[in-house]
């Protein structure tokens, strides 16, 4: 019997060197950056069961076998959509500007297609704003409505949108909705999906979570888009979830979510179309055949029109595109560079390019918000605070609110906006979808309304940042251990 539980203890014990030793393995063959394969090493031998659970639902890109399969599926055939409009040179602007050249060419060799001009857009600073014209362009439409959000929070003006799109439905509009599982958690417990469905809404709950999943299907990896389509000519994108800030989050203190929010007319709500056609074939596993490309459904130039690519990353689409495509804006940036963003855990690659551009003289500003809805991410952030500020960065802190809007604008003349923070959960995993406008009118808007934001903000001073105390210090690069898990 001794002998018996002997070799049973050796076999676990064995077993279990050799579950740390093939999670090591798999580890350091998957091709990662050395930060993030040290943090992962690093908690599983200091915590070694806890760190292969954690590894094992966290630590890859799992989208779930059959997410997987359509993902797979879905991208060739939105290729040839995309290689069709190269047919129709009218859609394309002769010349982009200088700052932008670089990040169309890598976007049309990399996405297969580049911008789009034609194109009527609206900078919307104003949640109440969005809303209203939101609630107005529902009503009127005549065809068909998608709409795609992480978050849909019940209340004020969020149910006037729900009661506009059920009437909508009612007379005939085609509705479809889909919401990330976690970000609307709240909304699936009310009686509004029943009565959307009831109305004829189609309304799908984007990746589930479930504990019968998590080793089956990664559990942050989350449909982070805004976009709504209207009629195949509207559009809506941005950072705004379909929330009435007066209702939204208010136990957290730190006072309404501050959006940015861009409404469009004209071909680009065409090409956003094949993207949500995307998201919607990965989930459901139906194809939605959008418009096909033609002369006499697409938009002419108009006056004041603007040329606008769409860049979508996530599972099924070019990997690491936005990424690459805010490194490429950086590195563009000759004169100046204000970035907004909610969080900020960049990556080492895009952490030294804004620092590089800094030494290069470009006059570079960041904005983030004072407080923040995540104490990880707060802490965590500062822990890049001083190599920007040692590079000549200026980092404002915006009072006003939880500052949410996400944007970057280069030399006042190329502007990005959309759902993308500036940390590894965007960059690298999330469904996200960024605008890039290539329009020095627009890029002198964005200006106003960042110089509006830091209006509001102070700015940190490296003096005083340097005399912080120690145990500050020891909390940043403690949080900091786990950014690249963030």
């Amino acid at each position: 019997m001794t002998t018996f539980y002997t070799t049973i203890s050796w076999l676990l014990i064995l077993g279990y060197w050799l579950l740390i030793a093939g999670i090591t393995c798999r580890i350091l063959i998957k091709r990662r950056s050395v930060p993030s394969a040290m943090t992962w090493l690093l908690i599983i031998y200091i915590l070694p069961l806890l760190g292969i659970i954690a590894y094992l639902s966290l630590g890859e890109l799992h989208l779930g076998q059959r997410r997987a399969q359509r993902a797979r599926r879905m991208w060739p055939f939105m290729a040839v959509w995309f290689k069709t409009l190269q047919s129709l040179p009218s859609l394309y602007p002769i010349k982009n500007s200088d700052v932008a050249q670089p990040l169309f060419q890598l976007c049309e060799n990399r996405q297969g297609i580049s911008g789009i001009k034609g194109n009527q857009l609206q900078l919307i600073t104003s949640s109440y704003d969005t809303l209203r014209a939101l609630i107005h362009d529902v009503r009127k439409a005549s065809h068909n409505i998608e709409m795609v959000f992480y978050i849909w929070h019940p209340g004020g003006q969020a149910d006037e949108v729900a009661e506009a799109l059920i009437s909508s439905a009612r007379r005939g509009v085609y509705c479809r909705l889909l919401l990330d599982s976690a970000g609307s958690v709240e909304f699936f417990r009310t009686v509004w999906p029943n009565r959307m469905r009831n109305a004829g809404i189609d309304v799908v709950e984007a990746l589930p979570v479930s504990l019968l999943r998590i080793f089956f299907r990664r559990m942050d990896l989350r449909q982070h888009r805004k976009m709504v389509l209207i009629d195949n000519y509207i559009a809506y994108t941005g950072s705004m979830n379909l929330v009435d800030p007066r209702f939204f989050k208010k136990n957290t203190r730190v006072g309404q979510w501050i959006d940015l929010m861009a409404r469009m007319e004209g071909p680009i709500a065409t090409i956003m179309g094949v993207i949500y056609s995307g998201d919607w074939e990965i989930e459901t596993g139906k194809r939605i055949l959008p418009l096909k490309p033609d002369n006499n459904v697409m938009f002419f130039e108009k006056k004041n029109d603007h040329t606008i690519l769409v860049i979508a990353s996530g599972p099924g689409f070019p990997e690491n595109m936005i990424h690459q495509a805010i490194l490429t804006a950086v590195f563009s940036a000759r004169k100046k560079l204000i970035i907004t963003t909610p969080y900020l855990i960049p990556s080492d690659d895009l952490l030294h390019a804004i620092c590089i551009a800094s030494y290069r003289g470009v006059d570079v500003s960041i904005i983030i918000p004072l407080h923040s809805d995540s104490l990880l991410v707060r802490w965590a952030s500062r822990a890049f605070f001083s190599e920007l500020l040692e590079s000549g960065v200026k980092i404002y802190q915006f009072k006003g609110g939880l500052l949410h809007s996400k944007s970057i604008l280069v030399d006042e003349q190329l502007s990005l906006i959309g759902t993308v923070n500036l940390d590894m959960r965007s960059l690298w995993l999330n469904f996200e979808i960024t605008l890039v406008i290539d329009n020095h009118q627009f890029g002198r808007d964005l200006a106003r309304v960042q110089e509006n934001y830091i209006s509001q903000s102070c700015l940190i001073d490296i003096n005083y940042w340097v005399q912080r105390s120690y145990w500050k210090r020891i909390l940043e690069r403690l949080f900091y251990f786990f950014s690249p898990l963030l």
